[in-house]
């Protein structure tokens, strides 16, 4: 197994659009056709559309966009910019009198950091439609990452900026790659270390390794703040129908619960989709535990790549020697 590029998967376009003075933005996955798809939501705050779809009963046999957000809940209008441009392109589900495309949404709450006002809209995502390529994807303070900070248990001024990350393996001809807006109200960990790289810092604004500060910190609060939620998907060229990307999906969380502490809180929205794009043949016990591990990895990138803005410390900030 090797270490490839997220879009050497193939059968996508990425686009993204951000708002650099209000931090927020918008990152859109296009699929070269419908594809199948599942979800599985762990937090207690999501923020999503048209997840229904992805219900193994329901009738929609895949989905031709995937978008994720910043603005909250406001942010999920950003879903129809994207449907106009795929319905100016003759693309979606025919329904007789005009094609439906089927976009399912995500969002993270960031609407603390920059303008609260600046939210993503149907403009800000046909732009980043517009944008999309099949060029390297941009990791880091962009799209739906512009906004995105972590552990923010300890308040906002010991919390530090994330972004959005990515990474993609191969084994044989199965490939398995996974994008994260990372949130999240937790500490983030390398797996290959276990070592914390970023999340709450100290009385001197340094990183500290301690576990158990969460611990300590949550009995003091009377109202969690729910203003988190970290977003992601799963992109794999093995050959899987709806029921099995559900599990998937389901699998993937174990790479959240490997890189970020805690997770699944319900001051989290926590989701994490999985997409077909191909039809390489492949046992849903292979691809699940290698989506867990590209998860993990995709965390870890999202908080490297991140700079600093907004009076929140960044990676590079905090690990100089």
């Amino acid at each position: 197994m090797h270490e490839i590029d997220i879009m050497d998967i193939g059968g996508f376009k990425i686009g993204q659009a951000e708002d650099t003075k209000g931090l927020t933005g918008c990152t859109v996955f296009l699929f070269d056709k419908q594809s199948p798809a599942g979800v599985d939501i762990r937090g207690g705050g999501p923020a999503s559309r048209e997840t229904p779809l992805l219900n193994p009963v329901a009738d929609a046999k895949g989905i031709h966009a995937l978008v994720l957000s910043g603005g909250s809940a406001f942010g999920l209008d950003a879903a129809g910019g994207v449907m106009k441009y795929l319905e100016e392109r003759d693309i979606g589900f025919d329904v007789g009198v005009t094609k439906v495309p089927l976009v399912v949404q995500s969002c993270i709450f960031d609407l603390v950091i920059g303008d609260k006002n600046a939210r993503p809209d149907g403009k800000m995502a046909y732009k980043a439609c517009e944008n999309a390529s099949y060029d390297t994807f941009l990791q880091g303070n962009y799209g739906a990452g512009m906004g995105a900070t972590v552990g923010k248990y300890m308040g906002r001024e010991r919390s530090m900026k994330s972004g959005i990350g990515a990474y993609a393996v191969q084994l044989g001809e199965l490939k398995v790659g996974a994008v994260v807006t990372l949130n999240a109200l937790g500490d983030i960990y390398d797996i290959d270390t276990d070592k914390k790289i970023a999340g709450a810092l100290d009385e001197n604004g340094l990183l500290f390794d301690d576990e158990t500060a969460y611990f300590e910190a949550a009995a003091k609060i009377q109202n969690m703040f729910t203003g988190n939620t970290t977003i992601g998907t799963i992109i794999t060229n093995a050959k899987l129908d709806k029921t099995a990307l559900n599990k998937v999906a389901s699998m993937a969380h174990n790479g959240y619960g490997r890189a970020i502490r805690p997770v699944h809180t319900m001051a989290d929205g926590d989701s994490i989709y999985a997409v077909s794009v191909g039809s390489v043949p492949a046992d849903i016990n292979l691809v699940g535990p290698m989506s867990a591990y590209v998860m993990a990895k995709a965390i870890a990138n999202a908080a490297r790549s991140a700079k600093s803005v907004d009076g929140y410390k960044a990676f590079c900030d905090v690990n100089k020697k």
